[in-house]
């Protein structure tokens, strides 16, 4: 299992992919908010998606575990 991790504080805007989706590496999952501008976060590794842990307009912290792959 592999946890991607939020590289900074902001508010999720968008969730590009479903509990049991198969993504590649360098695949955008999640867009975040963070001061105004928007950050795509990045699959870390190919996968499945095991479990999405976050909603749109929640407030994740750097370091909190947004999904998980295996």
């Amino acid at each position: 299992m592999k946890e991607l991790t939020a590289s900074m504080a902001g508010t999720v805007l968008n969730v590009m992919v479903a509990a049991g989706d198969t993504v590649t590496e360098g695949q955008e999952v999640l867009m975040l908010e963070s001061m105004k501008m928007e950050i795509p976060v990045e699959s870390q590794g190919a996968g499945r998606v095991a479990e999405i842990k976050v909603n749109i307009g929640d407030f994740v912290n750097e370091g909190d575990i947004l999904l998980v792959l295996e």
